[in-house]
């Protein structure tokens, strides 16, 4: 395997201007390779992100998204976003974004910008005695002595992608639930992520809208993880299938930029899991304690133990 990079994250955010058919701006953009049979939803979410940051240029950042996704997209295709401009105020902007792929819409979201202005200032706490992420081993040493088969759905493809392929570090605790839920079934972990290396810049986003968009992308790969660990299942578990349902995270407070360069915590909680479905809760925090922002997603979790 070739050295991880934060090249896959950056091309997924590299949109090209095209007609707009429904709306008022049309973006197309790509989804990036990933093991499974559908595209990454952590793609939709910051291509969308970037889309609708794209067409807001009077230095309002966005604060909030809230997202539906309604199809399956193929992986390593083109997808095309069209943003409505539904208010430009003083103080506020909204967008809608749809994502249309073979002629369907797959994905639609409502975002959210804001100028700021001076208030009070309040911010939740990070979790006690999360052990620094030195001293926890990235997912390529934890998979590294493990090999696919051995009653788990993990192949040579994604045992790569889960070590290297996402663009980001990230380091479980209690433990990852890559095979096996490691470290027990509470309902709660926390990961530290970073960048493998520096973000590269992106054609029509400053870095610091790049780096919502990265937070955006990042959020989705283990908000479902809690609520996994809660029922006791492991991603490579023989008949498990996932699939995010409804998305919604809010942007608490400008990061620095180049914050993904650097460690961050995100703290993670399951809230419910019935019919079905569960719902996770997420906080991403500096390591300094810097609530920066919140994620909830409600996603699909069937279990077939059998795996048939």
């Amino acid at each position: 395997m070739t050295d991880p990079t934060s090249e896959v994250l950056t091309r997924a955010l590299a949109l090209t201007p095209t007609e707009a058919q429904h709306f008022d701006v049309a973006f197309t953009a790509t989804t990036q390779p990933c093991p499974w049979p559908k595209a990454y939803g952590g793609d939709m979410v910051a291509q969308a992100a970037a889309a609708a940051m794209r067409t807001v240029t009077d230095g309002k950042v966005m604060h909030s998204m809230h997202s539906y996704f309604m199809r399956p997209v193929d992986i390593g295709a083109a997808i095309t976003y069209e943003v409505e401009v539904l208010r430009d105020g003083r103080g506020y902007a909204t967008r809608q974004v749809r994502a249309f792929q073979n002629g369907k819409a797959a994905y639609a979201c409502l975002a959210s910008f804001a100028a700021g202005e001076d208030g009070g200032r309040y911010a939740a706490s990070p979790p006690a005695d999360v052990p620094a992420p030195d001293t926890l081993p990235s997912s390529a040493a934890y998979l590294a002595d493990r090999e696919p088969g051995d009653g788990s759905t993990m192949t040579g493809e994604s045992k790569e992608y889960w070590s290297g392929g996402r663009s980001f570090d990230m380091r479980h605790v209690p433990g990852p639930v890559y095979l096996e839920v490691d470290g027990g079934s509470a309902p709660q972990q926390a990961l530290w992520v970073k960048a493998f290396d520096a973000l590269r810049p992106v054609d029509g986003l400053t870095d610091a809208q790049r780096d919502l968009a990265a937070l955006a992308y990042v959020c989705d790969y283990t908000i479902l993880e809690p609520v996994l660990r809660a029922l006791g299942l492991a991603w490579a578990q023989p008949g498990l299938v996932t699939a995010s349902l409804d998305h919604a995270m809010w942007f608490h407070r400008r990061p620095a930029v180049g914050v993904l360069d650097g460690w961050l915590l995100y703290a993670q909680d399951a809230l419910a899991a019935d019919s079905g479905r569960g719902v996770g809760l997420g906080r991403f925090f500096t390591p300094d304690g810097e609530h920066l922002a919140t994620v909830v997603q409600e996603g699909m979790i069937r279990a077939n133990p059998g795996g048939q």
